[in-house]
Order: structure tokens, then sequence, then C-alpha cells
């Protein structure tokens, strides 16, 4: 199952951002999170926290073992361009461009194995026997 988390219009250049992106993307996620508390870049608290969020997007939204998670791709793209000038000698100027990036991280991973035996009681309700057992009492209830 794929996860994505996504930053956009974040005001380091793209090229800066892939520079801190090539030293993290062959490791897992966490370790790469506790890696990027060291890098002293720009854009590694940005990459951190994006990955972070897709680890918690992996975790909470669909149900993925977080050790099992792997990066698929980061994606670092052109975001748009702020230009602004330099005024130089003679009247003149020189363009200057702020550059900004869209970051998009996408996990893999398999769900967390979360077989459920199930039992049916004397009034022909099904039961669960795991820790969602409530649950789903409460949802053979309605039916």
């Amino acid at each position: 199952m794929e996860v994505t988390a996504v930053a956009k219009s974040v005001r380091v250049s793209p090229e800066k951002v892939r520079l801190v992106v090539d030293q993290i993307k062959k490791t897992p996620p966490q370790k790469a999170v506790q890696i990027l508390n060291f890098v002293n870049k720009r854009s590694a608290p940005i990459l951190k926290k994006v990955i972070a969020s897709a680890i918690a997007n992996a975790k909470n939204n669909f149900n993925l073992d977080q050790n099992s998670l792997a990066f698929k791709e980061i994606l670092v793209g052109k975001g748009p361009v702020f230009k602004r000038f330099r005024a130089v000698a003679r009247g003149r100027a020189h363009p200057i461009l702020r550059r900004t990036s869209h970051i998009r991280v996408i996990l893999e991973g398999e769900t967390k194995n979360t077989a459920t035996a199930y039992k049916v009681s004397k009034d022909n309700k099904v039961v669960s026997e795991n820790q969602n057992s409530k649950i789903k009492m409460q949802s053979s209830k309605l039916q």
C-alpha cells in the first residue's frame, strides 16, 4: 500500500533539498528522521516533518506496520518562483530568483497482521476476540 505526504511551496530551492534527499533515500523512514536531526541544512527540518507526516499517515490512516515502511519515492519538484531585483550601477537592475519547491514523500509498506477470530454467540451474533471486539459487537447489534 502506498502512503503520501506533501509539502508545497517550501522556501528552499529544489537543488538544495535534493542534496539532503540523496543522503536519506536509501534508509528506512524512521532511521531517516533520526539522521535528519543531525544534518546541518535548512531543508532538513522540513524533510523531517514531511517524512514524519507520511509515517503518521501510514500508521493512523492505513493501519500499516511502521517497521515495514520503506521509501518508494521522494520527489522534489519546482514550485513558484518569486522574482526580485537588485539595483546596480547606472540605473540598472539584476534579477534575483527566489525559488521554492514541492516535496512529495511516497512510502510503501505492509498492513499489520490483524487476523481476527470470530465466534458466534448463543443468540447468533458475531463476536470478535481481538482488541476491536467492542466495535465488532456494536456493529453486529446494529444489524
